[in-house]
């Protein structure tokens, strides 16, 4: 299973003719090709997928996704806290 998580573009660079960027997924710093996105800007939050940013989302878009990620992870543990072993 295959799982994106928004992350905000923290620089943007030309690598080798090819624009790329680094996004921050919560204090860990990933590279990506830019090359399908070229309105996106520093600031954005976007979905990365196998290296390259896909597409862009909205704040609101991006901090939905990532409470709901946190409630999924919540829940999880919930339900494997009662699991013996």
């Amino acid at each position: 299973m295959c799982l994106a998580v928004p992350g905000r573009i923290v620089e943007i660079y030309n690598l080798a003719g090819t624009r790329m960027c680094k996004i921050d997924f919560g204090g860990v710093i990933r590279e990506a090709c830019l090359q399908a996105l070229p309105e996106a800007k520093v600031g954005d939050f976007t979905i990365v997928h196998a290296g390259f940013a896909l597409n862009i989302l909205s704040e609101t878009e991006a901090r939905e996704t990532l409470d709901a990620l946190r409630e999924l992870g919540e829940i999880e543990s919930e339900l494997n806290s009662g699991v013996e072993e």
